[in-house]
């Protein structure tokens, strides 16, 4: 007697589900290669199907922006500001490395999610707490924005896969060069770059750094003046 082969249960279409598979088709290819028709494929339906959960692509962008600022750890009141910003940034360039395509959706969105407005509010919230002004919050979140985003995005251009590659193309591009027209580029591949252990990532800290012990000044000047 043959043995019949069960069927494995369809897997039920929903908003959350089709997010979830957007965002892995733009990890892999950028958002540039997402489409209904690809998404629809990729999910086993037929595109119609996806506008009963949502209604185009620009709705799906939204949804995927809310899923990734889920991902971000936020800062936390009750401790030290520059530990919480610390911690929320560490976590941002993080998840930002891990969904690059969302580098330029996070703050160019019409109608952005809830989770993304939540994130914001509550960073803003951390400096006003430790004592910043409304503006001085605001300038600090414009710049921590702008070098963490900023750095992710050379971060994760470079022409290189791994700290292997990138060592080779660096030796590479070095040896072409001649010595005497580019002497401090050579020094700096040679004495730094070319070195074992060298991570460009490892920069990202020093840059940090030196924003929050600005911003520590800016605010104890501040405090002092009131």
């Amino acid at each position: 007697m043959k043995a019949t082969l069960k069927k494995e249960p369809r897997v039920p279409l929903t908003r959350s589900r089709a997010l979830q598979v957007a965002m892995k088709l733009a990890d892999q290819g950028g958002v540039e290669a997402l489409s209904m028709r690809k998404l629809a494929q990729e999910l086993g339906v037929e595109a119609m199907s996806l506008y009963h959960h949502v209604k185009n692509k620009e709705d799906i962008l939204d949804g995927m922006v809310d899923l990734v600022s889920s991902e971000i750890e936020l800062p936390a009141y009750d401790t030290d500001w520059k530990q919480a910003i610390r911690h929320w940034a560490t976590s941002l360039r993080t998840v930002l490395t891990r969904h690059p395509w969302a580098i330029g959706l996070m703050y160019s969105r019409a109608t952005p999610g809830l989770t993304n407005m939540q994130n914001i509010n509550t960073v803003i919230g951390c400096f006003r707490k430790a004592g910043f002004s409304v503006q001085m919050a605001a300038n600090a979140l414009s710049l921590l924005d702008s070098y963490i985003f900023g750095f992710v995005l050379q971060e994760v251009n470079l022409p290189f896969g791994n700290e292997t590659e990138f060592a080779e193309g660096v030796e590479g591009v070095a040896q072409q060069l001649p010595p005497d027209e580019f002497p401090y580029l050579i020094e700096l591949s040679s004495e730094l770059v070319l070195k074992p252990g060298y991570s460009y990532g490892n920069q990202f800290h020093f840059g940090f750094e030196l924003i929050l012990e600005g911003l520590g000044a800016q605010l104890e000047k501040a405090l002092k003046s009131r």
